[in-house]
């Protein structure tokens, strides 16, 4: 079957694996990260999309080469006509990002078309989806040799959570989930959001199973719990994280290395932060200015990401460019440096002299934080993060808390700079990179022959292949 694979895309194979992302940038990466996981046992994978967007995940990938992996496909659908908005600063919702969802909503019929064609020449097509593109997939039932399994992109705690608060309306909680008493008052949902929300919980009412980006050492309680919840309609499921690499291959080419790379090489072990809110967070001017001050007034060695927020199209348009105070990066010469470009965040954590992490705690940068052991400064903005914030602070004791998105107020320099001295700074702080760094190897030994994680994954494919 490998060699068949290899010479005609895929077509004739025993089985082949179809991959539905979402287009926002740690849906992509997550989904394009597993394709490489599965394509390992040598089974044809097609990673499908809009154009546009595939582009964007192909560029962006970190840890190594999609054109490497022979039975690797990318199957470009037309990029369907949206707006692609700036990002609004007045909110902590990533409002931008809707047109381009709502647009791929037209790529459910060239899906369909593209399965049922592949099945014709296949014994099984799996179709692995984001669950917030369970629209798209909802026709498989009518392909006879196709099944279908959602993958959840946040934590097994955020689903945990959202269960308990919204479905069990609040009712007992069992003893491993007591901390979810002290949720933050969160934003409400941006109501583009709420409406294609909605649509795809109507769709997600079939699948063969469901994919979880962790494993049982990290979250088996809250995996244990959603096992038993009828709602995520999931026959089975499968631990299988992390996906991105959890070793990364030396690079010594100094003219292929990102500068903060090279940077980072001339600074002590754990002695800098790395500070980052991901691709859907957009900062007031107002926003910046404190955390500039924030990391001066640390005296802590800072690297940090200061770029806008993706729009649902990244390739159109200028981006907005933040300003800081006068003066301020010739400044920090030597003790920081501002990075206005895309940063190689996985290579950067991997960094010995990196030590610490400033996060909005997306679900794909902590499983890459706990990949590499690095502690957090919990900072989440939306969404999920402030309940994978409480999961790395509250129950896996490897972080602190900066601020919970509980409140639209600016967070001031004092409280940032805290923040900042209690994670690089303190007794605490060493305690938290000490355990981060247990959970590291153990993270890591998961993914090895034998390890809790690769079982899992062997399963998975296991049941995918079966006769």
């Amino acid at each position: 079957m490998g060699e068949q694979s290899r010479q005609n895309g895929g077509i004739g194979a025993e089985v082949v694996v179809v991959m539905v992302p979402l287009p926002a940038q740690g849906h992509l990466n997550q989904l394009l990260h597993l394709s490489r996981l599965i394509s390992s046992y040598n089974i044809p994978i097609y990673y499908t999309g809009a154009a546009t967007h595939l582009r964007q995940a192909k560029l962006r990938l970190q840890g190594w080469d999609p054109l490497s992996l022979s039975n690797l496909h990318f199957h470009e659908f037309p990029t369907p006509s949206f707006q692609s908005p700036d990002p609004d600063t007045k909110t902590k919702s990533p409002s931008q990002l809707a047109p381009s969802f709502h647009a791929v909503l037209l790529l459910r019929d060239p899906l369909r078309d593209f399965l049922s064609n592949l099945s014709k020449t296949t014994r099984r097509v799996v179709v692995v989806y984001d669950s917030w593109m369970a629209w798209n997939v909802q026709d498989i039932p009518s392909i006879p040799n196709a099944e279908s399994y959602v993958f959840h992109s946040v934590s097994a705690f955020s689903i945990y959570s959202f269960v308990w608060e919204f479905v069990q309306q609040k009712g007992p909680l069992p003893p491993e989930a007591q901390v979810l008493k002290h949720l933050p008052n969160l934003e409400a949902m941006h109501p583009d959001f709420d409406e294609y929300g909605k649509l795809q919980n109507e769709a997600l009412k079939f699948n063969s199973g469901a994919l979880f980006n962790s494993c049982r050492m990290i979250e088996g309680p809250f995996l244990d719990l959603l096992a038993k919840e009828p709602i995520l309609r999931a026959s089975q499921q499968w631990a299988i994280g992390p996906f991105n690499p959890v070793i990364l291959p030396e690079n010594k080419d100094s003219g292929m290395r990102h500068k903060s790379l090279a940077w980072l090489d001339k600074q002590e072990q754990n002695s800098v932060i790395f500070v980052s809110f991901g691709s859907s967070t957009s900062l007031s001017d107002e926003q910046i200015n404190e955390i500039a001050i924030g990391l001066a007034e640390s005296e802590q060695k800072f690297i940090w990401v200061l770029r806008e927020a993706d729009k649902g199209d990244v390739f159109v348009g200028e981006a907005r460019r933040a300003d800081l105070p006068e003066g301020y990066e010739e400044g920090i010469n030597g003790k920081g440096m501002v990075v206005r470009d895309w940063a190689p965040q996985l290579e950067i954590l991997a960094h010995p002299s990196t030590g610490g992490f400033m996060s909005h705690c997306g679900w794909n940068s902590c499983m890459e934080s706990i990949s590499m052991g690095v502690p957090i400064a919990a900072w989440p903005m939306h969404s999920d993060q402030p309940r994978n914030a409480m999961l790395i602070t509250k129950v896996l004791k490897m972080g602190v808390e900066v601020d919970d998105c509980s409140s639209q107020e600016v967070v001031r320099s004092q409280r940032i700079a805290d923040g900042v001295k209690r994670l690089m700074g303190s007794r605490e702080g060493d305690e938290m990179r000490r355990r981060a760094e247990e959970l590291s190897r153990d993270l890591k030994l998961s993914v090895m022959d034998g390890g809790a994680t690769r079982l899992e994954m062997d399963s998975f494919i296991s049941h995918i292949t079966r006769e």
